[in-house]
């Protein structure tokens, strides 16, 4: 794991792995190694899927390839340009939306390209990097960049590396979150029974 710990302030005993995996946005310049690399896709490859359809696609950009990191690097909205610029690896993830069985839509293709990204984040906590993940890309953008099919939809955008400095971030919110105490709504505030809002006492 990394030397640059923040472990979750877990209510009960969770599994080391969760507890250090976070999303820094200060990365360290250090090249992530290739087989590194590697692990991390082959722990997304073998993630539960619908069907065992595996509508999860990858496409990553490392420093090593400027013009292509640059293009993934532009697939993001402009604020995480900003600092994930900084990360050795950067990513887009894709879903495929139809079934390859009968080609029918894949409602759940978000949810198991979700479960990939997640494996692929904590195999990243367990070789000492990290994966910030986010919301903020322009899939438009990155379908024509990247020449995506019609049926394929860009996901999400992550950054890979090896967490580096905080201060390196400017101050005000990103600095203050890199360092700041780390915070969850309670379990009981989403673990229901018998109705919806009813608090399950499994958690209460």
């Amino acid at each position: 794991m990394s030397d640059r710990k923040r472990p979750a302030p877990a209510a009960v005993p969770i599994h080391e792995l969760i507890s250090h995996r976070w999303s820094p946005r200060a990365f360290d310049s250090r090249p992530v190694e290739r087989e590194k690399l590697r692990s991390l896709f082959e722990a997304a490859r073998w993630a539960a899927s619908s069907y065992n359809a595996q509508p999860w696609y990858f496409i990553v950009g490392t420093k090593d390839e400027p013009e292509n990191y640059k293009r993934v690097l532009d697939s993001f909205v402009e604020f995480n340009q900003g600092w994930a610029k900084s990360a050795p690896v950067v990513a887009l993830s894709v879903a495929a939306h139809k079934m390859p069985h009968d080609g029918s839509t894949n409602r759940h293709a978000f949810h198991d390209v979700g479960q990939a990204a997640a494996n692929l984040a904590l195999q990243a906590t367990a070789l000492g990097l990290q994966v910030h993940q986010m919301a903020g890309i322009i899939p438009d953008k990155a379908r024509e960049l990247f020449g995506i099919p019609a049926d394929y939809e860009a996901v999400a955008g992550f950054a890979i590396g090896y967490p580096g400095d905080p201060m390196t971030l400017p101050e005000g919110r990103l600095r203050d979150n890199e360092t700041g105490a780390r915070q969850r709504k309670p379990v009981s505030d989403f673990v229901f029974t018998g109705k919806w809002g009813q608090k399950s006492p499994i958690v209460t």
